[in-house]
């Protein structure tokens, strides 16, 4: 699968810094797999970025609702990086990795991968956000 658009970072990359290289599996666990579709396109015909945001929420919301056994809402989240467009017809799928657990909180980091549609190989990053 290839990580979708965005992943999850506390900070930029300081010019001193390597940069961390998207995993080449998705960590976690699987939470949402559903297919991008044209209505959910921008401009360039590309998936327009809200709508996978929109999915990553989704995941780690029913993530975390499992894990606490009740309601649960997103506070913020840190940050998102795209790193691979989407496009109508890819498989999305939207992986949860619980992070830390406190008295009245709890973080993921939640991944987006697609797979192709016209290709048989494994996925690609997407995308990914700490929440």
């Amino acid at each position: 699968m290839e990580n979708l658009a965005a992943i999850p970072q506390a900070r930029d990359t300081m010019p001193n810094e390597e940069a961390q290289p998207a995993p080449k599996t998705p960590q976690g666990e699987l939470v949402i797999r559903t297919l991008a579709m044209p209505a959910d396109t921008n401009a360039n015909g590309d998936i327009f970025g809200g709508w996978l945001m929109s999915q990553m929420d989704l995941a780690a919301g029913n993530a975390a609702a499992r894990r606490a056994r009740g309601r649960c809402v997103t506070i913020a989240v840190e940050s998102m990086k795209f790193v691979e467009p989407v496009k109508v017809g890819d498989e999305v799928t939207v992986w949860a990795e619980l992070q830390r657990v406190g008295r009245t909180s709890m973080s993921f980091h939640v991944s987006a991968w697609r797979r192709p549609q016209r290709r048989t190989t494994c996925g690609v990053p997407a995308t990914s956000i700490e929440t």
